[in-house]
């Protein structure tokens, strides 16, 4: 089956259908993405990142939430 075919489809889905597929769709995009977050952690990716803002943190360069 195609995108096209997946997209037309969708179109006659009825609106609980359709929420009931944004809501898998959206779970099943969470977990990809933790994943990666976790394997990309794990790998040092983010050490930079984490480093440069303890950093700014430290010499004051940081703004308080409301």
């Amino acid at each position: 089956m195609s995108v096209n075919e997946i997209k037309k489809a969708i179109e006659h889905l009825s609106v609980e259908e359709r929420l009931e597929l944004m809501q898998w769709l959206n779970q099943s995009g969470d977990d990809d993405w933790d994943r990666q977050m976790k394997r990309d952690a794990a790998a040092g990716k983010f050490d930079k990142l984490i480093k440069e803002s303890e950093t700014e943190y430290r010499e004051g360069h940081t703004k308080k939430f409301p």
